[in-house]
């Protein structure tokens, strides 16, 4: 076996023993002991002298050393196979911290514009100060892990690094260091909303508590006999009470959404009579703005769709839109029906800034707290309606221009069959 043969295979194994070794399942040590002895005999062939190699390529061909070679060769083959499809970038660089070998995700990761990254030194990589310690760490001897690594090009990405020295048998000294960057942007990006939700969800429960329990406090010192004062407060506490009531309410039902648990049956639905139906529901908050609430909607359309929770979503669209308006503004409702029924809620309100829109949907995200809180929303009817949407196989989006107007637009399957294919499929990514 040739030294390029064995440098390729007992990479391969030592990065496989790594994974085992890192990865979120549990796996026996015995098997990450096995990977990691293959990968320190097949180094110890790489790094002996070349006259055993020289003395193997004199010998007489024969039937034995061709398939002995053909097998090394497939060998090799899926090896670089598996490294070149792997999601982790791996890198591999010397003792004068030149790299040797590495696959397309690390490459991604240092930038096309280095070319290939084999013979270029890591300072011609990265000025990465972490990652350049961590494998100076490992050509030194002590194997580095959980090292946090950012790059910040067209989309910021987060790794964690793993860097092994690569023993020799010749020396004490590495013969250089392997290094694996897992992806974590994902993970840090779940963690990130997971804090700001129990952040956000303590923060609008305790507002709402602050105030009962300040007004009950007032009311039990003697403000009782007081009758103007007094059903003023108890007016205040209702209001909060009702307010965390909700507050809990939506939780709730966004837990179950997301868990799964809610099921929606698409039917046919008549939309020009739910959208009048909504309308009317809220024609009385209209009213006291002075909103016009106007249906586009043509007398022939109709969507597949679970009708309650189409309703819900319509009326969380809706009541915001009217919440968010000019006074004396308009809310339409309009259908397209194409490849997809699009179902559109426009308002003529300020309009929403451009930085907004990518989180708008986020569960507690406001554009304007205070002005949210005022209208008394909880501030999570638009990850509901996200939720409800790909429940139904379908997606929400929004279009927006400051002074002129947002408008909502509820993208479900065409037909029934479809419906049903795309929430299996939408259930099958959640899963």
């Amino acid at each position: 076996m040739s030294k390029v043969v064995s440098f390729w295979l007992a990479v391969g194994s030592l990065l496989i023993a790594l994974i085992l070794l890192f990865s979120a399942f549990s796996f026996s040590a015995i098997v990450v002991l096995i990977f990691a002895g293959l990968a320190g005999f097949l180094l110890q062939r790489t790094l002996t002298d070349d006259s055993e190699t020289t003395e193997i390529a004199e010998d007489p061909p024969n039937a034995k050393s061709a398939t002995s070679k053909e097998d090394s060769f497939a060998l090799v083959r899926l090896f670089d196979a598996t490294l070149s499809g792997m999601r982790e970038g791996l890198l591999v660089v010397d003792r004068e911290m030149r790299v040797v070998a590495s696959n397309a995700s690390a490459r991604n990761l240092f930038s096309a514009s280095h070319g290939k990254l084999n013979t270029q030194r890591l300072t011609q990589l990265t000025r990465n100060p972490a990652i350049y310690s961590a494998f100076l760490d490992a050509l030194q001897g002590s194997e580095r892990s959980g090292v946090k690594v950012e790059t910040f090009g067209a989309v910021r990405r987060i790794f964690d690094l793993r860097v092994v020295p690569l023993k020799s048998e010749d020396d004490d000294r590495p013969a250089g260091a392997i290094g694996v960057f897992f992806d974590v942007t994902r993970l840090e990006k779940l963690e990130r909303v997971r804090q700001e939700f129990l952040s956000n969800v303590s923060h609008e429960l305790r507002t709402p508590l602050t105030a009962i329990i300040a007004f009950v406090e007032t009311l039990e010192s003697g403000v009782l006999e007081e009758n103007e004062d007094s059903r003023r407060f108890l007016s205040i506490i209702r209001r909060n009470a009702a307010r965390m009531h909700s507050l809990i309410d939506d939780i709730l039902e966004l837990g179950a959404i997301e868990a799964g648990t809610v099921q929606v049956k698409p039917t046919r639905v008549e939309l020009p009579a739910l959208v009048d139906d909504v309308m009317a529901s809220l024609a009385s908050m209209a009213a006291s703005r002075k909103i016009s609430l106007v249906n586009l909607v043509s007398r022939d359309s109709f969507v597949f769709a679970d009708p309650p929770r189409l309703e819900q979503m319509l009326t969380n669209l809706i009541e915001n839109a009217i919440k968010f308006n000019r006074e004396g503004g308009r809310v339409t409702v309009n259908f397209e029906g194409e490849d997809r029924c699009r179902i559109l809620v426009e308002d003529t309100g300020e309009g929403i800034p451009s930085q907004h829109l990518d989180r708008l949907f986020e569960r507690f995200y406001r554009v304007d707290r205070a002005r949210s809180r005022e209208m008394g929303g909880t501030g999570l009817g638009l990850a509901i309606v996200k939720h409800l949407a790909r429940a139904h196989g379908g997606e929400i989006s929004v279009e927006s221009k400051l002074g002129e107007g947002s408008v909502f637009a509820i993208d479900l399957p065409r037909s029934a069959l479809a419906s049903a294919d795309d929430v299996e499929h939408a259930r099958e990514l959640a899963g």
